[in-house]
């Protein structure tokens, strides 16, 4: 079967219109000032409810903020009312990783819902990673741990492969270590359709999956398109990111930032992570969510008629069109 013949028989057509129905702000009664009106929605299958923000762990291991100003970063965005914590064993070396696990004491550990990634294509590699994970994080168990960066046609193949990643993965979930599994992606729409291919052939459902979902996705190398939908239809929890493409999508000057995170919201969406690396960025966030209400079919036209004109062969979406943004392109060594 050829590329085209497999999205056409993985996909359907995503139906924009439903978002009303599918997903509403919490009523005024359930608002608090504590958590200035966040949104909490369900997280796929399972029985969680999570903050429709996440909290973006490359961010805070940059080395343009201080550990403390992260620490004291995420610790307000939890007290603020987001809940889901986006990670990486990769990112920044494992600073990020380290500085979640310095915010997450003092009782915030037990106040979200923690997700991190790992690179490691063999079973060996993979375990390893997961328990560093837990270890700079200081904690016994996250809520979800992810198969990071599936960007390659191989990925797939090589995680449920015998002696692959997957293994590990269902042993640290034996064990405790894990609650859910999901994987990420952001280069091609049809290396997340292999992976969800794969697993239906070996009968393992995923919890979440993430992906780029923004205004320029709909034009181009769509996962809005061609995956959102078959994760709504199994019951997948859709992680977006890459709201504003790093900088780019916001460069375009086709959007403003609470415009892009309306959009994104009003997808049928369990979380869309966002970098937040400061004051600023975090009352944005937090911003959009107050003033959130779900985009109509015209709304959402309209907002895609703007940005078609520029989006045309992934010019502001540079994560699916080069290899700058793929971390383990850099350290091949990672994926084991």
């Amino acid at each position: 079967m050829d590329r085209r013949d497999f999205l056409k028989t993985a996909t359907t057509a995503v139906g924009v219109a439903t978002t009303e129905q599918l997903f509403t702000p919490l009523s005024r009664a359930d608002k608090t000032p504590e958590t200035e009106g966040m949104i909490y929605r369900p997280l796929g299958r399972t029985s969680e409810r999570v903050s429709a923000i996440g909290l973006g762990g490359y961010h805070i291991g940059k080395s343009s903020i201080s550990e403390d100003d992260a620490i004291q970063l995420v610790r307000q965005a939890i007290d603020r009312g987001i809940t889901f914590m986006d990670n990486c064993w990769d990112y920044n070396d494992g600073v990020s990783e380290v500085r979640m696990g310095k915010a997450l004491q003092g009782g915030y550990r037990n106040k979200v819902f923690l997700m991190t990634k790992i690179d490691g294509r063999t079973k060996q590699s993979a375990a390893q990673q997961i328990d560093e994970s837990l270890q700079r994080q200081q904690t016994d168990h996250v809520d979800v741990m992810q198969f990071h960066e599936v960007i390659r046609l191989e990925d797939p193949d090589r995680i449920f492969a015998e002696g692959g990643a997957m293994e590990a993965m269902l042993e640290a979930k034996k064990a405790g270590k894990v609650r859910y599994i999901g994987f990420t992606g952001h280069k091609d729409p049809y290396v997340h359709l292999r992976m969800l291919d794969h697993a239906r052939q070996h009968q393992f459902h995923f919890d979440t999956v993430q992906m780029p979902l923004n205004v320029m996705d709909a034009h181009f190398r769509s996962f809005t398109h061609e995956v959102l939908p078959v994760l709504t239809r199994e019951g997948i929890a859709p992680l977006g990111m890459k709201c504003f493409g790093d900088h780019f999508i916001l460069d375009s000057k086709t959007i403003t930032p609470i415009e892009g995170l309306h959009y994104c919201l009003s997808l049928p969406i369990a979380v869309q992570i966002t970098g937040i690396d400061n004051q600023q960025v975090l009352d944005q966030a937090l911003e959009a969510v107050r003033t959130f209400h779900p985009l109509s079919t015209t709304e959402v036209a309209r907002l895609l008629e703007r940005t078609k004109s520029v989006a045309g062969e992934g010019r502001f979406e540079l994560y699916k069109t080069n290899s700058y943004f793929d971390g383990t392109a850099h350290k091949p060594e990672v994926l084991g």
